[in-house]
């Protein structure tokens, strides 16, 4: 049987992979901005105008010259004639003299020559045309200057930047409906392996269906790319190699799922070193589950062998497949995930030396507080992540975690 000559620990094994690869070099693509949740800018992006271009009221009230209404209380307030509103989605048309004051609104521009809005609460009718004022304002008080969000020319956002929501929205308040961003990174998805058979046949005996090439599917898509269906291929080393090499041919990346064992069946590593230069990086990962994964890089595209286990493969991909897909897409500041912290309701065994990943249920006790019960199972049995709701990750350097503890967990 064959030995994992260069077991890393995950973040090393991704880091020499990252040092191998070329610089990000994907082509562009110039998309809507509904389009673009989840894509990485290609350019950085200008204001072409200030943000706002007017002075906005961020209250309802009254604009006015904050000066006159210095020293205003409510034993003596400040009387101001009403010259007008300004109403909501038009152009200011009153100009304010001394002692005069303009309706104003959430968002709505201020009359000319005002300076601050007073809030209505802080108004009483006199009159129809009359209001008394009992609070002072300070210039600028209740008002967005115009610029105040964005000035004209300030970038807005940087090369490689992650379009979130909030992002979107900022591109539309400056009128910009299309953005360039990189292509998604095209990842070819083989399986492999005479056991292997589509969901859809009832398995023989010693048969299994496939799962790996629909959770790996879903998690390139989830890490912005587009994944490249390659099927099955059976244990022939022939196939297996031509399958390889046509996916990498038409793909950024290549991910073998169910080759990577430690047997003497296992030709993943051959395929990746007979696709080209520099071939097999890492082969084997210093974690349960997942240890016979691989890292290659073939001509300056990586590729990767996944376990055959279920469990194994979505937790390698996590850890390594999906930061080198954002790093083909030129992402500067990939999203971390996402973690919450739990106590554990049993002890963890482990062994120092490698990093283990078990996945934990979580639960709110009555007094609140956060409970993560491991759900223990062996790698080939997928149910083990459907019914957790996240990992939690026993340290290279510990021999296990004990109940009672809290400890981070990594949410799904």
């Amino acid at each position: 049987m064959p030995e994992f000559f260069n077991v890393l620990p995950p973040q090393r094994a991704l880091q020499a992979l990252l040092d191998a690869m070329p610089p990000p070099g994907l082509d562009n693509d110039e998309v809507a901005v509904d389009e673009a949740l989840g894509r990485i800018t290609a350019l950085d992006l200008s204001a072409s105008e200030d943000l706002p271009s007017f002075p906005r009221a961020t209250v309802d009230g009254y604009s006015l010259r904050a000066a006159d209404t210095f020293g205003a209380s409510e034993g003596l307030p400040a009387y101001f004639t009403v010259a007008g509103e300004v109403p909501m989605g038009r152009a200011a048309g009153v100009s304010l003299s001394l002692g005069e004051a303009a309706g104003a609104y959430t968002g709505g521009m201020l009359a000319h020559n005002a300076d601050a809005v007073v809030m209505v609460e802080h108004t009483q009718q006199v009159d129809a045309d009359t209001i008394e004022v009992v609070r002072p304002v300070a210039p600028g008080e209740n008002v967005v200057q115009p610029g105040e969000d964005v000035r004209q020319g300030d970038t807005i956002l940087p090369r490689g930047h992650l379009l979130r929501p909030q992002d979107l929205g900022g591109l539309t308040a400056l009128g910009i409906t299309r953005v360039k961003v990189t292509r998604r990174p095209r990842v070819a998805i083989l399986s492999m392996g005479d056991e292997v058979v589509a969901p859809e046949v009832s398995p023989a005996p010693g048969q299994i269906r496939d799962v790996n090439s629909y959770t790996v599917t879903a998690q390139v898509s989830q890490a912005g790319g587009e994944p490249v269906a390659l099927g099955i291929v059976g244990d022939v080393y022939e196939e297996q190699l031509s399958a390889a090499r046509q996916g990498l041919e038409d793909a950024d990346v290549l991910v073998i799922s169910a080759g990577s064992s430690v047997s003497v069946r296992d030709m993943t590593a051959d395929i990746i070193n007979a696709l080209g230069k520099p071939g097999v990086l890492v082969h084997g990962l210093s974690i349960r589950p997942g240890k016979p994964a691989i890292l290659g890089l073939v001509e300056g595209k990586p590729a990767f062998g996944l376990p055959g286990n279920p469990v194994s493969a979505m937790i390698v991909f996590e850890l390594v497949v999906r930061p080198t897909l954002y790093r083909l897409a030129g992402c500067v500041n990939p999203p971390e995930p996402a973690f919450t912290r739990a106590s554990l309701t049993l002890d963890i065994a482990s062994a120092p030396g490698r990093e283990d990943y078990v996945p934990v249920r979580l639960y709110a006790k009555g007094s609140g507080e956060l409970k993560a019960e491991p759900v223990f199972g062996k790698s080939n049995l997928i149910f083990t992540l459907i019914r957790a709701d996240g990992l939690v990750q026993v340290p290279l350097d510990k021999a296990g975690l004990y109940a009672g503890e809290t400890v981070p967990v990594r949410l799904f």
